[in-house]
């Protein structure tokens, strides 16, 4: 299926979480954060949001850093996506 956000919105991945931390001890699923970091998927036209021109600042297949709470999570064909709002992503990861 696919997937095509409208205006600002922009459908991301979660990238997996750490299951080790740097000194090797291993984290059971409750004791794992909640991942900021996720691959762009999906990207919306921008244009005029809330009285504002909105121009996408991000591509299909970057890596960003988005707020901790942000978006709303789906899930179609057996696979987990979040759509969030351009504004909610903090940073580009290169």
């Amino acid at each position: 299926m696919n997937v095509k956000p409208l205006f600002d919105r922009v459908v991301i991945k979660n990238v997996e979480a750490e299951e080790t931390t740097k000194s090797g001890i291993i984290l059971t699923s409750a004791a794992k954060e909640k991942p900021q970091m996720a691959e762009v998927l999906a990207v919306g036209p921008g244009g005029m949001v809330d009285g504002k021109e909105v121009v996408m600042q991000v591509k299909v297949g970057q890596k960003i850093i988005y707020s901790k709470y942000a978006g709303t999570e789906v899930k179609l064909d057996g696979q987990e996506m979040i759509i969030v709002r351009q504004s909610d992503i903090l940073a580009v990861v290169e």
